[in-house]
């Protein structure tokens, strides 16, 4: 599909009939995401990814929520987000007079709620809005969206959640979430890098970052990327079509990693506990060596895992999502992460857990970095 509509010529906004073509390719993926994600068609803004998708929600929501009422200036979110909502907000108080507050959470990286209610029942007239994300990028810990937007929900408050994470992996539906706007992107389900979406609600306004041809109702100016969103369309369908037993074979697959994991390291930590997590999702930290080089002599084996986000890769620094869960600056530097896919079997396993004891000899080894 997605090959298929790269031979086609033509603007989407066009009238002529090869800009039409187009356009119809455009709102069938449209078309196609919303019933996947279950939200009406018109609330799909195409845009060139997760960073900007949540940049155009946390920076528009400021704008349009302060600009109706000066005294919201207010973002409350976590320090365990991705980077792609931690910058904006801290861009919009040093150089928009925003306030940051960030929510605790507990050594899990699980938000405290109880401490999001206090907050919002004393000071949610000031609050322009909450950023959560639906399920962490790095730990798999898993928010409840539900509960944080019936609890801003007596102050009016917007509720924006980066679901780039859990897209794909669980069940989402932003009809039945009562969120303002959600993040997701195509290179997490499968699809193509370069293309996502931010899911507005129909009722909802937000003040446009970038102007120009007032595509996708006024807030995403831009000529569209008809190829990239059937793509993008085509990978969530089929993301989505075996959900259940997918997570069912993932399921089983992570407990065989954490097991194994923890039988050739005992000392090692599942970092998110007993907490609820996505199931493809495995993380750990290793005392006494570098996730890097934990990373690197596994690949060297031919097994493929991370430390954390891609987009911070090859940063030799602790991971901010675990110190931001208290550990210290030499767990939160070795730390693994394993995610599974479709293509998993028994058999990536036991490869994984037999480069696993050298790997982790080897990185012990060459130790942690020096400051």
């Amino acid at each position: 599909m997605f090959i298929e509509q790269l031979g086609e010529v033509g603007n989407p906004s066009s009238v002529h009939r090869f800009g039409q073509g187009v356009r119809r390719a455009l709102e069938e993926a449209r078309e196609s995401l919303a019933k996947s994600i279950d939200c009406n068609r018109n609330e799909i803004i195409f845009t060139a990814g997760g960073t900007e998708s949540d940049n155009l929600a946390i920076k528009g929501l400021f704008w349009q929520r302060n600009s109706e009422d000066s005294r919201r200036t207010v973002i409350i979110s976590a320090a365990t987000e991705h980077h792609a909502v931690i910058d904006p907000i801290e861009w919009l108080a040093k150089a928009q007079g925003a306030e940051m507050v960030w929510a605790p959470v507990d050594a899990r990286g699980v938000v405290d709620l109880q401490w999001l209610s206090e907050f919002v029942a004393e000071r949610g007239e000031e609050v322009a809005l909450i950023s959560l994300m639906w399920a962490n990028n790095e730990t798999g810990v898993i928010t409840d969206i539900a509960k944080v937007v019936e609890i801003a929900k007596s102050k009016d408050i917007p509720v924006h959640s980066d679901a780039v994470a859990a897209v794909g992996h669980i069940s989402i539906s932003f009809a039945k979430s009562g969120l303002t706007a959600l993040t997701f992107t195509a290179h997490k389900v499968g699809g193509p890098v370069g293309v996502g979406a931010l899911v507005v609600a129909r009722s909802a306004k937000l003040t446009p970052s970038m102007h120009g041809g007032n595509q996708e109702r006024g807030m995403r100016s831009g000529t569209m990327n008809a190829a990239g969103a059937a793509a993008f369309a085509r990978a969530t369908e089929v993301a989505i079509a075996d959900l259940e037993s997918h997570a069912e074979i993932s399921a089983r697959l992570s407990n065989r990693v954490i097991e194994g994991v923890l039988a050739v390291a005992p000392e090692a930590r599942f970092s998110r506990g007993d907490a609820l997590g996505l199931p493809d999702n495995v993380h750990f930290t290793f005392p006494g060596c570098s996730g890097d080089s934990l990373l690197f002599l596994l690949d060297v084996a031919g097994v493929s895992v991370s430390t954390g986000s891609a987009c911070t890769a090859g940063v030799s620094s602790a991971s901010h999502v675990l110190l931001a869960m208290g550990r210290s600056e030499k767990e939160a530097t070795g730390c693994l992460r394993v995610s599974l896919g479709y293509t998993n079997t028994d058999a990536c396993i036991d490869e994984f857990l037999a480069a696993l004891p050298n790997a982790y000899e080897g990185a012990k080894k060459a130790g942690l970095p020096s400051k």
